[in-house]
Order: C-alpha cells, then sequence, then structure tokens
C-alpha cells in the first residue's frame, strides 16, 4: 500500500455524488499532503462480512494506512488533522478550538441538515412532511444564524483554516438541494472560500472521477 487507503462507493445516485462522506476524508489527506488509494465498493461488498470487519455499518468512509484502521468520518479526520499543521493549530489552545468546531458541525449542525436533505429527498410530497419540515427548516435556520454571528466578519471559524472549518462547510455543502444558504450571505461566502480551496477542488474530482471510472 503506497499511502492510506480511503472505502468509497462505486456509485451513488446523481444527487449524492459530491456529498458522499469520503469526500471529507480525501480533502483532509490533500490538506496535509498525503497521498491515498480508494477502495471502491459496490452495494454487496458494502453489505458483505469481510467489508463489515473494517466497517461494522457497511457505510463509506473507512480508512486503513497499514498501523491505524477506523471508520467514521468525524473520527478519520480528525485522525488525519492532529498529525498535520495544515489541519490543526500546534498549540493546545488552538487544537482544542479545532476539535471544538468538529464537534460543533457534527452535533449541533448537521443533525438539523440531514433531517432537512432526508425529507426533501427521501420523503419529499409524504403527508406528515407537510408538518415536519417546516419544524425542522427553523429549528436548521436558528443554528444558521448563530454559525452565521460567529463568522460575520472572519474568513474561517478561527484565525485561520483548519480541520473545523472543513467538517463544517462540508456539512454545510449538504443543503445544496435547498436555496436556504442563499438568505445568509456571510455563510454562502464562507462556502466559496473553503470550496475553491485547491485541496477541496482536487477532493471534489478525485470522488467524481471514481464514479466515473468504475461506471
Amino acid at each position: 500500500m503506497s499511502g492510506p487507503c480511503v472505502s468509497a462507493f462505486d456509485w451513488v445516485p446523481d444527487f449524492a455524488r459530491g456529498l458522499v462522506r469520503d469526500l471529507r476524508v480525501r480533502w483532509a489527506l490533500e490538506e496535509a499532503g498525503i497521498a491515498y488509494d480508494s477502495d471502491l465498493k459496490n452495494f454487496e461488498e458494502s453489505k458483505g462480512p469481510a467489508y463489515r470487519q473494517w466497517q461494522p455499518f457497511g457505510q463509506v468512509p473507512a480508512y486503513d494506512d497499514g498501523q491505524v484502521r477506523m471508520f467514521e468520518s468525524g473520527a478519520i479526520v480528525t485522525h488525519i488533522a492532529l498529525g498535520s499543521e495544515a489541519l490543526m493549530p500546534r498549540d493546545e489552545a488552538g487544537r482544542a478550538r479545532a476539535l471544538t468546531w468538529i464537534f460543533a458541525a457534527l452535533n449541533s449542525i448537521e443533525p438539523g441538515v440531514s433531517q432537512l436533505a432526508e425529507t426533501d429527498l427521501f420523503h419529499e410530497g409524504e403527508d406528515w412532511t407537510k408538518e415536519r419540515r417546516p419544524q425542522v427548516e427553523e429549528e436548521l435556520r436558528q443554528r444558521l444564524g448563530e454559525l452565521s454571528a460567529q463568522l460575520n466578519g472572519r474568513d474561517w471559524l478561527e484565525d485561520r483554516f483548519t480541520a473545523g472549518d472543513l467538517m463544517m462547510s462540508t456539512v454545510l455543502r449538504n443543503l445544496r438541494q435547498t436555496s436556504i444558504l442563499n438568505d445568509y450571505p456571510v455563510l454562502t461566502a464562507y462556502q466559496h472560500r473553503c470550496e475553491a480551496r485547491p485541496a477541496f477542488q482536487r477532493a471534489l474530482a478525485a470522488q467524481l472521477g471514481d464514479f466515473k471510472e468504475a461506471a
């Protein structure tokens, strides 16, 4: 193995391309300057016993660098970041703040984003969504407003780009099926800054390229 291996799906529906969570790990590795290999899995392989030895839930990504074998995108990104000054400040206070933002993205922002995406993409038109969706959106908008207030006047969540920004922007990216982010110009500008980073562009091209090659 020439570098870390990251598992990814060989096919997903068009709306999910550029959103699957192996993108987070690819981006972290690109920011850290670490070459990696992708291990593409089809649906049957992802549910099989061999892969579940690596990823118990049959999801992607999973990660193996020859010494560390793990799963869950947040955990993998954190592991990579702790070894890379490009993603994690070396001072204790800066490191603690970057870790805080990783957890904030996953625990304070992503649940609402995921609920809204699931409602829109998988349950559109069902009767229960008429009542539930406005509630989900209202709760999410409160969080987005709070995040926007934190970012106002800043390029990044802290005084430099960290793994916290990487995680936050990949969470916000899952709002692509809505126009909600347009109502928060600070967040829209932030998202554009994150996605303009060369490392992100390389990671996105690699994920999309794998889908194309597998097809």
